[in-house]
């Protein structure tokens, strides 16, 4: 990889700092892409050689409750398993407590359920009714974006700029900035993604390390942590922090990516018209 870098002006050490495990990466300074079209023309192609793959691995959850000024944390075992463009099943165990996360998307619906020992909630959608799934402890469109498989639309929306080892890509709707998207010049793999509220604040936040070579084109981060709520007060921000192991080329059964009943939660939420709703039990 680095041999293939023209320049460079130094060398920075990168930290992911809070992560649950830590990840100190020498970072060289290569030359960026000469422009908008030529860098999102990169991600295209790396979002496209995603393959279907299977992974397992640790988390760690890090979430608010009313009433605790101090994070809850839960620790788990987790099963990973990706259909491109849109199908992803995530599986958390803990210790006594089977599927204890449970998150999903397919092609129609998005859907999230938790049942550690401060939280009995079921979340469920349909694209069709809101298109991102915010509002959500962990966001299925954020994560499959935190594997590379990103949303890239049209390139007028798109603006390029350089600081350091990272060409930074901003998308903007109108003149309000939307997300950021942070890429390591010297090989061109996503390093961090930020979401940004009306207001051009930060509401969501990924950081990416320790990328693995599942094929001869696909390569997943290993290390994951996403951040939410970061908007509402950035000391109380929930977390998730994904170490993968063991990230192999899979065929995957469909049935994986079919919502499950919400029978048996304390509370239901349903988005309509961009809104979450909670349904009577």
């Amino acid at each position: 990889m680095l041999k293939k870098c023209t320049s460079f002006i130094g060398v920075i050490m990168f930290f992911l700092a809070g992560c649950a495990y830590e990840a100190n990466e020498v970072l060289w300074i290569c030359p960026g892409k000469k422009s908008v079209g030529e860098a999102l023309s990169v991600l295209k192609s790396n979002s496209k050689d995603i393959i279907s793959f299977k992974a397992n691995g640790k988390c760690r959850l890090l979430y608010y409750v009313e009433d605790k000024p101090k994070p809850q944390k839960e620790n788990f075992s987790v099963k990973l398993r990706v259909k491109p463009p849109v199908d992803i099943y995530l599986q958390g165990d803990a210790h006594i407590v089977h599927k204890a996360i449970v998150l999903g998307s397919n092609e129609e619906e998005f859907w999230l359920s938790i049942r550690p020992k401060e939280i009995s909630a079921y979340w469920w959608g349909k694209w069709s009714e809101q298109d991102n799934s915010n509002g959500m402890l962990i966001n299925p469109k954020i994560l499959l974006e935190a594997l590379g498989i990103i949303d890239i639309d049209e390139e007028d929306s798109w603006s390029l700029s350089n600081k350091g080892p990272f060409d930074i890509l901003t998308k903007q709707d109108k003149d309000i900035i939307t997300k950021k998207i942070y890429v390591y010049s010297c090989d061109y793999r996503v390093r961090k993604i930020e979401y940004f509220d009306p207001n051009s604040e930060v509401i969501a936040r990924i950081e990416l390390a320790k990328y693995k070579k599942v094929s001869k084109e696909c390569f997943i981060p290993s290390l994951i942590k996403i951040k939410t709520n970061v908007q509402s007060d950035s000391e109380k921000s929930d977390s998730i922090t994904l170490n993968l192991k063991s990230i192999k080329p899979a065929v995957i059964n469909d049935i994986l990516f079919k919502r499950r009943s919400d029978r048996g939660f304390k509370h239901v939420y349903r988005v309509v018209n961009g809104k979450w709703i909670e349904e009577p039990q």
